[in-house]
């Protein structure tokens, strides 16, 4: 017999700010089995079920993944229902209507050598409780000897597509060319007849066999200029993609200008007629310039803290909601929409912002509903390999003399304003430019957030501060 949190620990697979991520060939079957009875189990504390719902993305290893977790789960006597490749938010969304526990086997938008577990309970995602239980249970199972054949189940599908067809009475986007790229994209099978059924014509672009980790918070330059590329090439009134899970989203103007996460769920936010959000650190301040909300909290980075943040909207505000940088938005509350309810759905979702932004230019372009917003430009980027202690040492010291920091960084040792530690470090400066650090949650990665009063300088400030964090002297 196995016990899990031996397994768990040490397997070189951590949690991170969206589920157990890490090596593929560090999940091996008994790992990805040890992750599976571990939450099992604790959702058993508080629980009743005898079913377990799995997904997964594109990426190679993901399937057999999968098949190690369902064979687990068939160990403590439950039925799987698998629902193949699909994305995040389907899954969740089916698991809490059914009001069973899911787990979905992906790595979202970090490189496809790696991979990762998400676990969704019947009504949401984990809590921070939740994965203390799951790290450190002393639970047993059998060795994984067998990988359990996997029929694919789309009834999920279908209501995830359903859930947003039937908010509109109309064909909406009749007479308008939406541009899909499709990559390999967790959706790519989904979104096409949704948007049609919605009346737009969908010029399909871009399908990849291969796994592109794409990162909408940082988007690189290639798919910056296929933007641009495409929508003319196509003549395109908008065009619009995920994240490899479908759970952040990607929308380009008419332009070919891609609309920034956080901006793209304000103006959904906005659509909805949202009263109260959480939102992370990193969010655009453009959030309160608006005036549109009751009440704008602020939160570490990451949906379970987001989502933690619901509790105290919750039973204030008739209607709060929650977004993150990335662009995934998350439905706090049921809410009304063209007079239909649309059921609370508190993890990431890509579909609902870009459709109700769509929705709010039916009349008018993408790129005018943008003009409307105050003027405050963000931009990010990341070092990749970057090693996790280095990272720990720098918000470290940073957070001990944060003058000394900033001057090695290039921004004045006498320019700081106000200094936020909620998540990393966030630099306000006199200026009034916004400058924040912060290691990945579930990658050896480092990030660099700016905010300033043009795009340039926002991009400018990035690319000055990235280059200096591997150099710095630290003293």
């Amino acid at each position: 017999m196995l016990v899990s949190h031996r397994v768990i620990e040490h397997s070189n697979i951590a949690f991170g700010t969206s589920g157990a991520r890490g090596l593929v060939e560090h999940f091996n079957p008994d790992v990805c089995a040890a992750f599976t009875v571990a939450f099992v189990q604790t959702m058993r504390f508080a629980f009743s079920f005898n079913t377990l719902a799995i997904a997964i993305d594109n990426r190679p290893s993901s399937y057999a993944m999968a098949q190690a977790c369902a064979s687990a789960a068939q160990q403590l006597g439950l039925t799987v229902i698998y629902y193949g490749v699909l994305p995040t938010p389907a899954l969740a969304n089916q698991a809490m209507a059914l009001s069973i526990p899911a787990i979905m086997v992906t790595g979202s938008h970090i490189p496809f050598d790696r991979n990762g577990l998400k676990f969704y309970r019947p009504d949401g995602e984990i809590t921070k409780a939740d994965e203390s239980s799951i790290i450190n249970g002393q639970f047993t199972f059998e060795p994984i000897t067998n990988l359990v054949a996997l029929q694919t189940s789309l009834d999920a599908a279908n209501a995830y597509v359903s859930r947003y067809l039937d908010l509109f009475d109309s064909p909406f986007l009749a007479g308008k060319r939406i541009g899909f790229y499709q990559h390999s994209s967790a959706g790519r099978d989904i979104y096409p007849a949704l948007f049609e059924q919605l009346g737009a014509e969908v010029v399909l672009i871009g399908r990849s066999d291969t796994f592109v980790p794409i990162d909408t918070e940082a988007v690189s330059e290639a798919d910056h200029q296929h933007a641009i590329d495409w929508t003319k090439q196509y003549q395109l009134d908008a065009l619009f993609s995920t994240d490899g899970d479908g759970d952040r989203p990607m929308l380009a103007d008419e332009h070919g200008q891609w609309l920034r996460g956080d901006l793209l769920c304000l103006l959904c936010a906005k659509a909805l007629n949202i009263d109260a959000l959480a939102i992370p650190v990193s969010c655009n301040t453009a959030v309160e310039l608006t005036g549109a909300f009751k009440l704008v909290m602020r939160t570490k980075i990451g949906s379970p803290y987001v989502i933690a943040g619901f509790s105290a909207l919750q039973g204030n505000y008739p209607t709060f909601a929650g977004f993150e940088a990335n662009g995934g938005f998350l439905l706090g509350s049921d809410i009304k929409v063209n007079q239909q309810l649309l059921k609370a759905l508190p993890t990431r979702d890509a579909l609902l912002p870009i459709l109700m932004v769509l929705f709010a230019a039916k009349e008018q372009s993408i790129s005018a509903l943008s003009a409307n917003l105050p003027t405050r430009f963000t931009h990010s980027d990341r070092v990749t390999e970057f090693a996790v202690e280095k990272s720990k040492q720098i918000i470290g010291f940073g957070h001990a003399f944060p003058g000394k920091l900033l001057a090695q960084l290039g921004l004045g040792e006498n320019n700081l304003s106000k200094l936020c530690s909620v998540d990393g470090l966030r630099f306000n400066l006199t200026s009034g430019d916004v400058v924040h650090l912060r290691p990945s949650g579930n990658a050896p990665e480092f990030r660099c957030y700016a905010e300033s009063d043009s795009l340039q300088k926002a991009q400018s400030l990035v690319s000055q501060v990235l280059p200096k964090l591997a150099s710095l002297s630290l003293v």
